[in-house]
């Protein structure tokens, strides 16, 4: 596999030949004088990946004179099968939060975990929860669409 290198100016000039809308991956595909003639990007659709923390390794908080504040943290990350990060399906029968919900969950002790869906966080218990996908300390979505074809 090769590498080549490229000015932006010529990543722009073989954008506008190729009648390319900028973005961070379509620049990708332009950079260099090898860029060919034509492009068929057309329905191609990006993978965004974004790091995701998954907690601290701060065993104890500290108030603002650096003294210890509240009891240690727990060892333990996971509880009843699930770790904080984790997407899953929440199917709440009943209450102010009723019907399905998805989303990624930060996990509690006690079971009752706090969902945060695209549009807004509660808690819910353990008991209404499926997987949907294990934490990997990533979050994916999907680009915008692409609708040139040269």
């Amino acid at each position: 596999m090769s590498v080549e290198l490229g000015s932006g100016g010529l990543t722009k000039f073989n954008r506008r030949r190729l009648g390319i809308s900028k973005s961070h991956w379509t620049d990708a595909a332009c950079v260099g004088s090898s860029t060919p003639n034509s492009l068929n990007i057309k329905g191609y659709q990006p993978l965004l990946i974004k790091a995701m923390g998954r907690g601290t390794r701060q065993m104890v908080n500290s108030d603002k004179y650096g003294f210890p504040r509240g009891a240690p943290k727990l060892q333990q990350k996971s509880f009843f099968g699930f770790q904080t990060g984790d997407m899953v399906k929440a199917v709440i029968p009943k209450g102010k939060y009723a019907g399905t919900h998805t989303g990624r969950i930060a996990v509690r002790k006690k079971g009752n975990f706090k969902i945060k869906t695209s549009t807004q966080t509660f808690d819910v218990n353990h008991k209404y929860c499926q997987h949907i996908h294990k934490s990997d300390g990533f979050a994916y979505s999907f680009g915008e669409l692409a609708d040139a074809k040269t």
